[in-house]
């Protein structure tokens, strides 16, 4: 049976996960050099490597099309849930570590907490006649976690590119967004609210559910 194991196809999530490859002395070998999305295992002719979008591997495990594969917690529980039935996790690793926070202008000073937004979201949509906007890419998430705490007044934006800056460019007026630092937030007048995180994440080694017999491969990438 060929297993087929996707694996981040770009940045710090990429090396990292070939790493944990390195550290279990397994040789990946690409036919075509660095840019080839496709890869074996030296004196593994039954596993197959794919280079993907690290959102693209929850799908794929989802659908089945991929057997193990190595994303982000945050991704995982960003899919719908009848995808996340599918998949189940088998290590959370100690990389990628981020959280998913919502964050405000620093302007905002008399915003601190959810419930001062929740309070602001009732004053935009009394004085303005409009829901308060967040930018986003992680929309289930967001939503989920805003109504849980009983924030209801708001609409949400699908953010395309770099989130932080759509307050500044009248694109919407706060934001949720992935930060491992919160650097690049303070960098560009954000702040997140004390009360804010909506989700830690990590680096998870993941399988589809619907598959068998992968626990003897699963256990090497521990």
């Amino acid at each position: 049976m060929k297993i087929k194991i996707g694996i981040p196809s770009k940045g710090r999530l990429r090396k990292d996960v070939l790493k944990v490859f390195k550290n279990n002395k397994y040789n990946l070998i690409s036919e075509r050099g660095e840019r080839d999305y496709f890869a074996r295992i030296k004196n593994k002719a039954n596993i197959e490597i794919i280079y993907l979008h690290a959102r693209e591997i929850i799908e794929r495990l989802g659908d089945n099309s991929l057997d193990i594969g190595f994303s982000g917690y945050d991704l995982l529980k960003e899919a719908s849930v009848n995808i996340q039935k599918k998949i189940s996790v088998f290590h959370k690793y100690k990389f990628g570590n981020a959280k998913l926070v919502i964050a405000v202008p620093y302007k905002w000073i008399d915003v601190q907490t959810i419930a001062d937004l929740e309070e602001v979201s009732f004053e935009f949509k009394d004085s303005r006649k409009q829901r308060l906007r967040v930018a986003t890419k992680y929309p289930n998430l967001t939503r989920e976690f805003l109504f849980s705490k009983g924030v209801t007044q708001f609409r949400l934006v699908e953010s395309l590119g770099a989130t932080e800056t759509y307050p500044f460019t009248g694109s919407s007026e706060i934001i949720s967004d992935i930060t491992s630092t919160g650097e690049t937030l303070s960098a560009n007048n954000l702040r997140v609210l004390k009360d804010g995180i909506i989700l830690s994440s990590s680096a998870c080694l993941l399988f589809s559910k619907n598959k068998k017999n992968l626990n003897k491969i699963l256990d090497t990438f521990k």
